[in-house]
């Protein structure tokens, strides 16, 4: 009887599009012969060189490249940093969306906002559940994390589970629901891991992230200390379970609530509905009826905890807000850490706040907020119990990375078989191993309004000069057959210099864009691209000799 052969296995191929060597913009790429999946669809927000830009999402070539591949979109929870980019994504790929209930009701608000809702073919589902995805299992497991419902994935492939932790934390007093099911992630540990993706925000973090409690008893604390005054709360929208801590600390204070800030009214009307949030009837009150109350009988729950312009606690600080003035009877309490990047702007509005006779309570003064993510026990244990044969650190910039890559080091993972990656890169395995083997499209597509993509690292460059020196244009008519100047050149500058009192200088200028055209004619000079090209550089030269700046030079020239 002859032996029967021994399947070779394909290759699995694992690659990040967002949330390496970045904070957001989270979107991971399963790939086995022809099937994918998709973890995550996250936005990030521009950095400070990005002038104009709204939002940041994941480059996503690679998948309409192979949208006939893509067997579905898997959501691990419902924060911007996971599903921001979906109504921008799923104009192009026409592809089912599996998540939890909150998380597909947060999604549902944005695909309306996007006009495409209903459009969108969104599967819910509950911890526990399997989804078979073309060759794929994709298995839900609770845990605990700053929103209701989040899950982590295990995918069964033909090379083994891969684990994608998501965002979580071990909370073993919970809000809601119950805590993460170490007990299913152990199971799946012994059957055994060929790849854990770890999140690695707070790996720098000594300890355990405290629960989510604590934050509760601080407000307990501020009510009981403070029942003179309108309290009013900002935090972030999407952490339900820190809103319905703040509601159930002013129902046993005796307090109505009011909401303000379109994603936290949008967020806590999704959670009331699917049951995430439970609010005692006649608690909330619209924005409009404060104003009938005791300021002292007010609770305000805002956005705005990152200091964001335009957000509604802004509006309250530089007093743009129709129903909201400051005063010495309000406290204000920033429920949030600042996000680097973000200390100036929550500094600003704290500052305004205090000056308008506000006290301001934030977390370096008490504790207001604790993180939604694992600390390095936390991590650690999520090792401990996954045992994976390779690991791949996900969620955080190369430092986080990099620490986690130590970290795993100091449980016994060899550095042969971690891989530290960068967006794009394809980590490959088979059943000889596993290699970091090509690289994909992948990088940062812009939101600018409306635009999607329509601003490049040239239109970016041109804001920054333009921010920098200003412009300065010049305008001129010009027979190009006959080759003589028929009108102008005029000179037009906006944020170089105020010409009322550079009048000699704008003339000097005006009089070398003269010379420049009248020299290129008198040569011969009709190309357009080179008589532009003279203008530019002969007013150039002076400027900077005169002013040490170098202004946009837009030099607009007609053949008339």
């Amino acid at each position: 009887m002859a032996k029967r052969k021994k399947k070779i296995l394909g290759k699995l191929k694992v690659m990040a599009l967002g949330g390496l060597n970045e904070i957001g913009k989270n979107m991971t790429v399963v790939e086995y012969g022809d099937d994918i999946i998709i973890i995550d669809s996250g936005l990030g927000f521009p950095d400070d060189d990005m002038l104009g830009i709204d939002l940041v999402i994941p480059d996503i070539t690679y998948l309409e490249q192979n949208r006939d591949k893509i067997r579905g979109i898997f959501l691990t929870h419902g924060h911007e940093d996971h599903i921001g980019s979906l109504p921008y994504v799923l104009r192009s790929l026409d592809v089912p969306v599996y998540g939890t209930r909150l998380t597909l009701g947060i999604v549902r608000n944005k695909l309306e906002e996007h006009g495409l809702n209903g459009k969108v073919n969104l599967n819910t589902v509950t911890a526990g559940d399997h989804i078979k995805a073309g060759v794929f299992d994709v298995e839900f497991i609770r845990v605990n994390h700053s929103i209701a419902d989040a899950c982590c994935l295990a995918i069964m492939t033909p090379l083994g589970y891969v684990v994608h932790s998501g965002d979580f934390k071990l909370d073993l007093t919970p809000i809601e629901g119950e805590m993460m099911d170490i007990t299913r992630l152990g199971e799946i540990g012994k059957e055994g891991v060929t790849l854990l993706m770890c999140e690695s925000t707070n790996v720098e973090h000594p300890g355990y992230t405290p629960t989510e409690r604590k934050v509760g008893r601080s407000f307990e604390s501020i009510f009981s200390a403070n029942i003179d005054k309108r309290i009013i709360i900002a935090t972030f929208s999407s952490n339900v379970h820190r809103v319905q801590q703040i509601i159930n600390t002013s129902v046993r204070h005796n307090r109505k609530v009011a909401i303000t800030g379109r994603s936290m009214l949008n967020i806590v009307k999704s959670a009331v509905e699917l049951g995430y949030m439970d609010v005692p009837k006649g608690v909330l009150i619209d924005m409009n009826e404060i104003n009938r109350y005791p300021k002292n009988q007010i609770t305000v729950i805002t956005t705005g905890s990152q200091g964001e312009p335009m957000s509604a606690l802004y509006r309250i600080a530089f007093g743009a807000h129709d129903k909201i003035t400051p005063g010495r009877e309000d406290l204000i309490v920033i429920s949030a850490h600042a996000i680097p990047g973000n200390e100036k702007l929550v500094g600003n509005i704290t500052n305004e706040l205090l000056r308008s006779g506000a006290s301001v309570f934030h977390d370096a003064g008490i504790e207001v907020h604790v993180s939604g993510h694992a600390c390095q026990e936390e991590i650690k244990l999520m090792h401990a119990l996954v045992k994976p044969k390779y690991f791949m650190p996900v969620h955080g910039e190369f430092k986080h990375l990099y620490q986690h890559k130590e970290l795993a080091n100091a449980m016994g993972e060899t550095d042969d078989r971690i891989f530290v990656m960068d967006i794009g890169q394809v980590l490959e395995i088979d059943e000889n191993g596993a290699k970091i083997n090509g690289i994909v499209p992948a990088g940062k597509v812009l939101i600018d309004g409306s635009g999607v993509g329509d601003v490049g690292n040239i239109v970016l460059r041109d804001r920054r000069l333009l921010s920098q020196d200003g412009i300065i244009i010049v305008v001129a008519g010009v027979d190009i057959q006959e080759r003589y100047l028929v009108s102008g050149p005029d000179i037009v500058s906006r944020g170089f210099v105020y010409v009322r009192e550079s009048e000699e200088l704008m003339e000097e200028v005006r009089h070398l864009a003269y010379e420049a055209i009248e020299k290129c004619l008198d040569n011969g000079v009709t190309d357009w691209t080179n008589l532009k090209n003279q203008v530019r550089d002969s007013i150039g030269k002076y400027v900077y000799q005169q002013t040490k700046r170098k202004p946009m030079i837009l030099p607009i020239i007609m053949n008339v």
